[in-house]
């Protein structure tokens, strides 16, 4: 009923910027935490930067001032600006949200993941 699409990811040489977006749809009722996680070969999923339904921020520490996550609500969007990356950057970046939406005229809650989009620096 709710799913997330993600798009953006590209390749960049070191020190570039990308724009990661996130477009949530379906019949949603109201999106609580969106969150950016990325996912590195042969490593764990980590949690990148999160955003709350009022604009609270937090980032994990390795992104060091480079990344803003911000979101639109009226469009059900998140989106990471990422500058200055690293080599360590590449991953694949998921994002992740909860909230609640509409199904059999019921409100139920959903927490769900995108399908990922590849980012990956290299000279």
């Amino acid at each position: 009923q709710v799913q997330l699409v993600e798009s953006g990811g590209g390749s960049v040489q070191p020190g570039g910027s990308l724009r990661l977006s996130c477009a949530a749809s379906g019949t949603i009722r109201s999106i609580y935490a969106m969150n950016w996680y990325r996912q590195a070969p042969g490593k764990e999923r980590e949690l990148v930067a999160a955003i709350t339904t009022s604009g609270s921020t937090s980032y994990a520490d390795f992104v060091e001032g480079r990344f803003t996550i911000s979101r639109d609500n009226a469009k059900n969007m998140v989106y990471l600006q990422m500058n200055s990356l690293k080599p360590e950057d590449t991953a694949i970046y998921y994002c992740n949200a909860d909230g609640s939406y509409y199904s059999d005229s019921r409100v139920r809650t959903f927490a769900i993941w995108g399908q990922g989009t590849q980012v990956t620096v290299s000279s």
